[in-house]
């Protein structure tokens, strides 16, 4: 009997050993299963997980991203016990990643760098907007963060928006709007190096004064290779103590950008903007300068040109000229062909 009772037991034993394997096996392909879930997709997919999301938001959010992948993914976090709080930010999710790859690169917070991208910006609430339709901080909060370090920098807020250069830019979408001012202003810094500064210096002017031209020649032609001859120009009726009598800065000052015809309504504007009325620049960029414009200024070539009006053809160039009747031809001529359009 004692013999039966060891052949039974080592009977149950082996049974008990075989069902545990098969469970094992079957719990690890069905983990294997779960793990593998690949996320498909004909392109990669941001999923953005704001500050102080519950851990049911960022299982709905990876969910309703990433489909089967993504609910795979919360269901290892929440199998895993992993505290949520370190998912904030954004994760750029590649096809073919598995359940797996998401739930360790969001869990432990590795996001993926986010570009930040801007040109053709007038003003700094335009800034702010553009950074806050990239990254997580929003344009009121960026533009608090510019006004404060960059008056700290001894930045007056007539420059603020020449204190950044248009550019491709990468921040984690969680960056605080701080660095993010401070990164961005760093980069300016950094190009207006040495070699930069002393061709300014070479014209008579400061980098600020530089980005102010540059910006005016822009708004004053669509032609970048004659922004380097507009920029030219100012700087020589800066240094014969002429006024400007640049359109841009009538608009800028009216805060009219769309204007086609500059009228004496708008000439007899007040306001430090309007070169017509005062002489030398005006307090600040009128726009965003591009670092090609600088650029194309700093190394232009001198010239005698003081008048310059827009081409009669409409064509966004321009007559330059050093003889003050030969300008009151050229703007005779635009005239004309303003009133033949009827633009008023």
């Amino acid at each position: 009997m004692p013999d039966s009772k060891k052949q039974k037991s080592r009977k149950y034993s082996a049974v008990a050993a075989i069902v545990l394997v098969l469970a094992t096996t079957a719990v690890w392909f069905a983990y294997s299963s779960i793990a593998n879930t690949k996320y498909r997709s004909d392109s990669s997919t941001w999923v953005f997980i704001p500050q102080g999301s519950t851990p049911q938001q960022i299982t709905d959010s990876l969910r309703a991203t990433l489909g089967k992948a993504g609910e795979k993914a919360a269901l290892i976090w929440n199998l895993s016990g992993t505290d949520f709080k370190s998912a904030h930010g954004a994760y750029r999710i590649e096809n073919g990643t598995s359940a797996m790859a998401i739930y360790r690169t969001i869990s432990r917070g590795h996001q993926s760098p986010v570009r930040l991208t801007f040109n053709n910006i007038r003003t700094l609430s335009q800034l702010g907007a553009r950074v806050g339709t990239q990254l997580e901080t929003d344009s009121a909060s960026f533009m608090h963060a510019a006004d404060s370090i960059l008056r700290a920098k001894g930045i007056p807020a007539a420059g603020h928006i020449g204190a950044f250069l248009p550019d491709t830019y990468e921040f984690y979408w969680t960056d605080t709007p701080e660095k993010v001012v401070t990164r961005l202003h760093a980069h300016q810094q950094a190009f207006w190096n040495t070699e930069r500064t002393l061709k300014a210096t070479d014209l008579g002017l400061t980098p600020g004064q530089v980005a102010t031209i540059a910006s005016i020649a822009e708004e004053e032609t669509n032609n970048a290779a004659e922004r380097a001859t507009v920029g030219r120009l100012y700087i020589n009726r800066i240094h014969r103590g002429m006024p400007l009598q640049a359109d841009p800065t009538v608009k800028f000052a009216v805060g009219d950008f769309s204007l086609r015809r500059i009228t004496a309504r708008h000439l007899a504007v007040e306001s430090p903007y309007n070169t017509y009325r005062v002489n030398g620049l005006p307090p600040g960029p009128i726009r965003m300068p591009e670092a090609k414009t600088i650029d194309a200024i700093l190394n232009s070539k001198p010239h005698n040109y003081v008048f310059m009006c827009a081409k009669e053809d409409m064509s966004g160039r321009h007559n330059f000229t050093s003889s003050a009747s030969q300008h009151m031809q050229n703007a005779a001529r635009y005239r004309e062909a303003l009133n033949r359009r009827g633009i008023r």
